[in-house]
């Protein structure tokens, strides 16, 4: 049954795929929003109230929907599993942006390109080149395949796993919620959402890099994981985009180009002075690494389902 809720989930969301601004991320904000409100009086325990809160509001109704629903049918479970699936999987949620950055880049349109960019990554890309954009649309199309796709994957797969999937989504959505916007970057209130979420996400970050080597250039992924991958301030996210940029042969995270623009402001972060950009794999980024980009993230994608179904397959047996 879970191959099937991820099987059609994707086909659904292939069809109709759901928006950034759809109404259940809307009032999933507004809630956080209300949270934080009434909890943050400025210590880190009350992070740790208000996520407790927040996610168990959403976890723990949808873990017993989901018992209910095995209580009185189990294609009502795989209903509920579909719905779950679609609502935190969300594989075609941010490719409009990538589209457009990848269609002004082919036209020679860089203005656009760094509009696009900037819509995306909500930053001032206005100083980028194309190579920076492109650069930067590589990076993050990478860390939203994982933390949108792959992470979400990794929980689905655990027991109840549709609460599980919730609990990774709004995990994810807390730890950026309160800790990036620029009045919340010194609160200590977001600390433990940052914190927690680290090591809810250690696993599959360590998974999704494995799937990056292993349906790309193996050798050259695993060289830059071992060896540029502790050069980011994010662990994680220096784990995925070394082993993604080794595994299509693009050079990422090249600080002077302040293209890291990814998913939070210290996410770019680097030792500028230990980093010698001769000695990485690969070459510069162009429009055609977006294309390289969008193969991996499908062949990864591909490799985690046909796992999927021999474990499937093997449990039915």
């Amino acid at each position: 049954m879970t191959f099937l809720s991820i099987l059609f989930a994707l086909l659904i969301e292939q069809l109709k795929p759901l928006r950034v601004d759809n109404p259940v991320y809307t009032q999933v904000q507004h809630f956080a929003a209300k949270v934080e409100a009434w909890c943050n009086a400025g210590k880190a325990h009350h992070g740790r109230t208000g996520w407790f809160i927040v996610v168990g509001a959403l976890t723990l109704p949808t873990a017993l929907v989901y018992w209910l629903c095995l209580r009185l049918n189990p294609f009502a479970a795989f209903i509920w599993n579909v719905i779950i699936v679609y609502l935190t999987l969300g594989f075609r949620r941010y490719s409009h942006y990538f589209t457009s950055i990848q269609i002004a880049l082919n036209a020679g349109d860089e203005d656009a390109a760094r509009k696009y960019l900037s819509d995306w990554t909500n930053r001032d890309c206005s100083a980028m080149d194309a190579t920076d954009v492109a650069r930067g649309a590589v990076e993050r199309s990478l860390i939203a395949s994982h933390r949108n796709v792959f992470g979400v994957f990794f929980w689905f797969l655990m027991p109840v796993g549709p609460a599980c999937a919730v609990m990774y989504r709004m995990s994810e959505f807390l730890s950026r919620e309160w800790c990036e916007p620029e009045h919340m970057q010194n609160e200590e209130f977001g600390q433990f959402a940052k914190k927690v979420f680290y090591w809810i996400d250690w696993v599959p970050a360590h998974l999704t890099a494995v799937a990056f080597a292993v349906v790309g250039n193996f050798e050259d992924a695993i060289y830059s994981w071992r060896n540029y991958a502790s050069r980011w301030t994010d662990e994680l996210l220096g784990i995925i985009l070394s082993a993604g940029g080794g595994a299509i042969g693009v050079r990422l995270g090249e600080p002077e180009t302040k293209a890291l623009v990814i998913l939070n402001a210290d996410a770019s972060a680097v030792d500028v002075d230990s980093l010698e950009l001769e000695s990485q794999p690969g070459v510069e980024a162009s429009p055609r690494s977006l294309q390289s980009a969008v193969g991996l993230v499908w062949r990864a994608l591909l490799l985690w389902m046909l796992l999927l179904l021999l474990l499937s397959f093997a449990v039915w047996l």
